[in-house]
């Protein structure tokens, strides 16, 4: 059986973060205020009250987090960019200091011989722009597509490759179904324009992105999703789950058409916002990689509430992460010969964008989050000699960090933040990853 040892050469190792989460200088620098920076002021939305003012303070402590990717022998960094660092308001005049960040960060990163791949919307959207709609209104997305072109022309230069959104689907269903992320919307299934304004932004700013000589990936949480029994009604509600999570975001993207949504009630011109030609500007631009952002499996029955068109149930008899989230490592192979059995020869290379776990450091060893990244890589290795091409894993994330509504009580990282000395410290699964990329690099060589 491969496992992780057996990763092809040329293989590339990475870690991942985002801007809200660890670069806090929230009002430095001309940087505007995004849809986190208002939703955190709103009384128990977030647990604690904690906010990402402050952070990581990655923005100020970036070269002493560059120097720990070094020590890991990275060779991929994934970051997102603030869209109102570089745009205040979303739109209007560059806001000089803000991409002056942003150079000093991969001018840096360079030098360590680490190369970047920057998101351009992870969730944190001008308030600005909320303040016309966000993304249920349609200028959002041509609003994207002008700072995308503007970022790319100041950094192009030195990246080659850029991810244009970050887990649209967490974002629409958390952020404007549910209320439970920013902007704080609850809208259930009225909520979808979102999404497909999000997708019609990336395929805008894909296609000035492919102009420029650049490529192009999108990322989004994907998850097998599996029926409680084989009973039909589950079956039904399972298939109706799978076209909301994944292929709602996947189908338009790398096969031109939306996925049938009928069964959850949803019109085919998605409440009005799929325009004449829109399924064209999503789809004709073409997707040099996708990111695969993986955590676990979904398990689906049929509702107990007529008005659902499913319900989310537990997966019985394995590990839960600190997150409650359950460990199922052959989730990522299933899901990854899943996408290659569905799309077949539309499938471009495919790099795993997240992958990692929060673990209770005040009762459990570190050693639960290094028997996560194991045996997920080794699932990843089985996907591999099973033939779907898949050429790198980034790991969430480098540093603990803000953690949307749980503040900062789950810690993803590899690294230990102290967040009031914003002291760091690297755990043991630092070494182990470090240990394991030096070998698989040391295979390579000889």
């Amino acid at each position: 059986m491969p496992d992780r040892h057996d990763l092809p050469a040329g293989f590339r190792w990475g870690v991942a973060t985002a801007a809200y989460q660890i670069e806090g200088a929230a009002e430095e620098d001309g940087r505007g205020p995004s849809v986190w920076d208002t939703f955190v002021t709103r009384p128990g939305v977030i647990r604690d009250g904690h906010t990402g003012a402050v952070a990581c303070d990655h923005y100020h402590r970036y070269p002493e987090d560059i120097a720990l990717m070094k020590g890991l022998g990275l060779d991929g960094y994934r970051f997102s960019i603030a869209w109102s660092r570089v745009l205040p308001t979303g739109t209007g005049p560059v806001n000089p200091a803000g991409l002056a960040f942003y150079d000093r960060l991969v001018d840096a990163l360079l030098e360590a011989g680490i190369t970047p791949l920057p998101t351009l919307f992870h969730w944190d959207l001008p308030q600005a722009l909320e303040d016309e709609g966000g993304w249920l209104n349609r200028d959002t997305a041509y609003r994207f597509a002008d700072y995308a072109a503007a970022t790319a022309d100041r950094l192009g230069d030195r990246i080659s490759t850029w991810i244009t959104l970050n887990e649209p689907f967490v974002h629409t269903v958390f952020g404007y179904a549910m209320g439970i992320h920013a902007p704080g919307r609850a809208l259930m299934f009225e909520a979808l324009p979102a999404a497909h304004h999000q997708l019609l932004g990336h395929g805008l700013a894909a296609s000035l992105l492919h102009e420029r000589g650049l490529e192009v990936m999108l990322s989004n949480n994907l998850t097998p999703v599996e029926p409680a029994t084989p009973n039909p009604a589950d079956l039904t509600a399972a298939a109706a789950y799978d076209a909301l999570h994944n292929r709602l975001f996947t189908d338009p993207v790398l096969l031109g058409r939306y996925p049938d949504l009928s069964a959850l009630g949803v019109p085919d011109d998605i409440f009005g916002a799929i325009h004449p030609g829109d399924t064209d500007l999503i789809h004709a631009p073409g997707l040099d990689a996708l990111g695969v952002n993986y955590y676990n499996p979904t398990r689906i029955a049929a509702p107990t509430d007529p008005s659902l068109p499913f319900d989310l149930v537990d997966i019985p008899d394995v590990p839960h992460t600190a997150f409650g989230w359950p460990v199922v490592p052959d989730g990522l192979r299933r899901l990854l010969v899943g996408l290659q059995e569905l799309y077949g020869i539309a499938l471009p290379p495919i790099a795993i964008t997240e992958n990692g776990c929060s673990v209770d450091e005040s009762a459990a060893p570190d050693q639960l989050r290094i028997d996560y990244l194991a045996t997920h890589l080794d699932a990843l290795a089985t996907a591999i000699a099973e033939g779907v091409d898949v050429r790198g894993y980034y790991t969430w994330s480098l540093l603990d960090n803000f953690e949307w509504a749980e503040g900062y009580h789950q810690r993803f990282g590899l690294v230990h933040v102290d967040f009031e000395t914003q002291t760091r410290t690297p755990k043991a699964s630092y070494a182990w990853y470090r240990d394991l990329i030096a070998a698989h690099q040391a295979r390579h060589r000889r």
